[in-house]
C-alpha cells in the first residue's frame, strides 16, 4: 500500500544528506512498537528545527512527526528530546494547553542513530514572519491575542496537577540559565568570542530581581513554534519544547516579547515597523493583556528579563554557529542564524546600559 502523500505546502523538503538515517530500520521498529502502524513509510524533513531535526512520517493511514537528537558530537545538556516528550505528553493528558498527542519515545541509538520520539502531525498554518503578512490587517490583532492567551494559559498551569512537579527546580531559574548558557558559550570556543555577550555574562548576576516565581515555561515561545488553525486565529499546537522546564514565567514572556525589540535578523522582528498600520497591538497593550490574564498589575522587572533574554538568544545562536562549524547543524538556515550572534548580543548590552535593571 502506498504511503500517504504529504500536503503540498507542508513546509518540508527531501531529507538533507547530513540528516539521513536507516528508514527501513525505523519502519521495522514502528511495526513492533507503534499500535495500528500501517506502512509503507515515506519520510521528509521539516525545513525548521535549529536544534532537534524534525521529520514528517507519512504512512497509508496516518501522518506523524519524528523529533530526534542530531547525530555527531553534542553538548551533554543539549537536545533533550526526552524532556520534550515528557512535557508534551503531560500537557496533552492533564491540561487544555494545545499540543500534539505523543505516541512513543525511543532511547535506543541503534534505530536511527540517536534518541527520538513520535507525535501526531497537526495540519495547520505556521507563520515565520512575526508581522503575519499572510493575514488580513483586521485579523492580525486576533492572532496576537491567541499567542498571548496561549502563553498566559501555560503559565497558569499547576505543575503538580500536570504531573510535572519534578520537571525542574522551581526556584533559581534565572541564575541557573545564566550559568548554563555562560558555560555552553565557554565550551563552544569553535564559534568564537563575542564581547557584548561576555559583558552581559558579568552584568546579569549583579542585577538579579529579588522576587522568585515558578511555572511551566516553554523557553522558545515564538509564532513559528505555534501551529495555527488553517483559517482561524486559533492555536492548535505549541511545538518545540526542548528548552522547557520549571522557571520564571516573566522570563518566558520576555523572550516572547523580544519580537517587539528586534529588527529582522535571522527571522523577522517588529522593530521599526508601523504597528498601527499593520493592525498589530502596541507592546504596552500586549504586556497589559498578559498581565490581565495572569493576574498582575504590572511587570516592574521586565527590562532586566529582556536583557536576560537577549543574552540567552545570543547564546542559542552562538550554539547554532558552533554546530554549523562542527558540521551537525539541524537546519539549512543555520548559517543565517549564526551570522547574527554579535548583533543580538549588542542589542541586549545596549538595553542593559540604558538602565535595564530592577
Amino acid at each position: 500500500m502506498r504511503a500517504q502523500e504529504p500536503a503540498v505546502n507542508d513546509n518540508t523538503t527531501e531529507v538533507r544528506p547530513e540528516a539521513r538515517f536507516d528508514e527501513p530500520r525505523l519502519e521495522e521498529y514502528l511495526r513492533v512498537h507503534l499500535p495500528d502502524y500501517a506502512g509503507a513509510l515515506s519520510v521528509r524533513q521539516f525545513k525548521g528545527g535549529q536544534s532537534n531535526p524534525s521529520f514528517l512520517l507519512a504512512t497509508a493511514h496516518a501522518q506523524y512527526v519524528l523529533r530526534r537528537k542530531p547525530a555527531g558530537q553534542l553538548l551533554s545538556s543539549a537536545h533533550a528530546v526526552d524532556r520534550e516528550y515528557r512535557v508534551t505528553t503531560a500537557l496533552s493528558r492533564h491540561t487544555d494547553i494545545p499540543v500534539a498527542r505523543t505516541h512513543l519515545y525511543c532511547a535506543d541509538d541503534s534505530i536511527i542513530g540517536s534518541p527520538f520520539y513520535l507525535m501526531d502531525y497537526v495540519p495547520g498554518r505556521i507563520f515565520w514572519d512575526t508581522s503575519f503578512p499572510q493575514v488580513n490587517r483586521e485579523q492580525r490583532s486576533q492572532y496576537f491575542d491567541a499567542m498571548n492567551a496561549t502563553l498566559a494559559a501555560l503559565h497558569r498551569v499547576d505543575p503538580v496537577a500536570a504531573g510535572l512537579s519534578d520537571y525542574g527546580r522551581p526556584l533559581g531559574y534565572v541564575p541557573r540559565q545564566i550559568e548554563r548558557w555562560s558555560k555552553q558559550y565557554a565550551q563552544d570556543e569553535i564559534a568564537g568570542r563575542v564581547p557584548a555577550l561576555e559583558r552581559m555574562i558579568e552584568w546579569l548576576p549583579a542585577h538579579l530581581p529579588a522576587a522568585e516565581e515558578s511555572s511551566i515555561v516553554h523557553g522558545d515561545f515564538r509564532c513559528d513554534n505555534l501551529i495555527f488553525h488553517p483559517t482561524e486565529p486559533r492555536v492548535l499546537a505549541v511545538i518545540d519544547w526542548e528548552l522547557s522546564t520549571l522557571g520564571h514565567p516573566v522570563a518566558d514572556f520576555a523572550y516572547h516579547l523580544l519580537m517587539y525589540r528586534m529588527p529582522t535578523l535571522a527571522f523577522p522582528g517588529l522593530l521599526g515597523l508601523d504597528l498601527q498600520a499593520l493592525g498589530i497591538p502596541a507592546e504596552h497593550i500586549y504586556v497589559s493583556d498578559y498581565c490581565r490574564r495572569t493576574g498582575r498589575a504590572a511587570l516592574p522587572t521586565l527590562d532586566f528579563f529582556l536583557v536576560f533574554c537577549f543574552f540567552r538568544l545570543a547564546g542559542i545562536f552562538h550554539g547554532i554557529r558552533a554546530r554549523n562549524r562542527r558540521g551537525n547543524a539541524s537546519s539549512a538556515n543555520a548559517e543565517s542564524y549564526a551570522r547574527h550572534v554579535e548583533r543580538i548580543a549588542e542589542l541586549g548590552w545596549q538595553l542593559a546600559q540604558g538602565g535595564g535593571g530592577e
